[in-house]
């Protein structure tokens, strides 16, 4: 016999109507529902820490990055790592070409 078990997140509403996060994939027919509790992510010490910093950060003045900054320091770190691997190659080739005796290769 074959099983076909997902596990779909949902909310148990207070007249104890199950809604799920999204639509089952399986086919009609009668299931099998276990129903357990998740833990409320706001009341874990992670996330009190988290408020704690940017509550702090707001009390100071922080303005954090936009998007747009955030994809331009991405982009310009990007662009570094590829001067860095091609001054790495470059080196690389001049090695190899001395440890063969040949002039100066790459320059």
């Amino acid at each position: 016999m074959t099983t076909n078990a997902i596990e779909i997140q949902g909310t148990l509403q207070e007249d104890g109507m199950l809604v799920l996060d999204e639509k089952p994939r399986l086919p009609p027919g009668r299931v099998r529902v276990i129903v357990q509790s998740m833990p409320d992510p706001t009341q874990t010490d992670v996330w009190r820490v988290t408020q704690q910093i940017w509550a702090e950060q707001r009390a100071t003045g922080h303005v954090p990055r936009s998007k747009e900054e955030i994809d331009a320091s991405v982009a310009a770190m990007r662009e570094e790592d590829e001067e860095r691997m091609q001054a790495i190659e470059k080196l690389q080739q001049q090695c190899r070409a001395a440890r063969q005796g040949k002039p100066d290769a790459g320059n």
